[in-house]
């Protein structure tokens, strides 16, 4: 039985949502506001946390920024906001998912899952280390070195450089990775790439302008260059 913790200000709403995923099997655990939320994650260490953005006391991407610092638990944003900004700010934060309302219930428990899934059941490949540059993936543990330092990743951005590690030195396309790592619901969402894209180049690059490791071909697709 999974874990998740509901974030949301709106007492009808998250009554229901108590109630359809308690009775989907899910273990439920709630809280009203920003602060109530972390606490909630530390005490009770959710397997996901459904998180809506409009909340009284922090906005949802303070409390994304709040647990990114400490804990790499996965987040499905629900928010009414549907502008493409909003989205991306909060994907951009550490977010793994956004949902915006009304939603269908189905859909959203797809997602959830779909988000514990890429946290806790990749499946390591043959070799359980890769080497490429100063860069050493450990495929068994989940973890990336630069130059001998730990670095980390969030569940989706480990999915993400996973994927590109197994095919190491071949063009994985766009719409490969996308249904791979957030499902085949998601094959239009080019704009998770270029986010997840940067957000990697970030913590392995030397210089995320000019990318050593992490080699985009426009409108293609990704590939992790191994050099020579």
């Amino acid at each position: 039985m999974s874990r998740v913790l509901v974030v949301d200000d709106e007492p009808a709403l998250l009554r229901a949502l108590a109630i359809n995923l308690r009775a989907a099997g899910w273990e439920v655990e709630t809280a009203t506001d920003g602060r109530s939320a972390l606490a909630a994650v530390a005490a009770t260490h959710p397997d996901v946390v459904l998180l809506d953005l409009g909340l009284p006391d922090l906005d949802g991407t303070e409390v994304i920024e709040g647990l990114r610092g400490w804990t790499q638990v996965p987040v499905v944003v629900l928010s009414a906001r549907q502008h493409g900004d909003d989205k991306v700010e909060a994907l951009d934060l550490g977010a793994d998912d956004y949902v915006t309302k009304p939603f269908a219930m189905n859909e959203l428990m797809a997602r959830l899952r779909a988000a514990v899934r890429r946290s806790q059941e990749s499946a390591p490949p043959a070799a359980t280390t890769l080497t490429v540059g100063d860069l050493e993936i450990d495929f068994a543990r989940k973890r990336v070195h630069k130059a001998g330092s730990d670095v980390r990743l969030t569940p989706t951005e480990w999915s993400f450089l996973e994927l590109l590690a197994r095919n190491v030195g071949r063009l994985v396309p766009r719409d490969q990775i996308l249904k791979e790592v957030w499902g085949p619901a998601y094959a239009k969402e080019t704009h998770y790439l270029r986010v997840y894209a940067a957000q990697l180049r970030r913590k392995l690059e030397d210089d995320p302008s000019h990318p050593r490791y992490l080699v985009t071909t426009p409108g293609v697709g990704y590939t992790l260059d191994p050099g020579e």
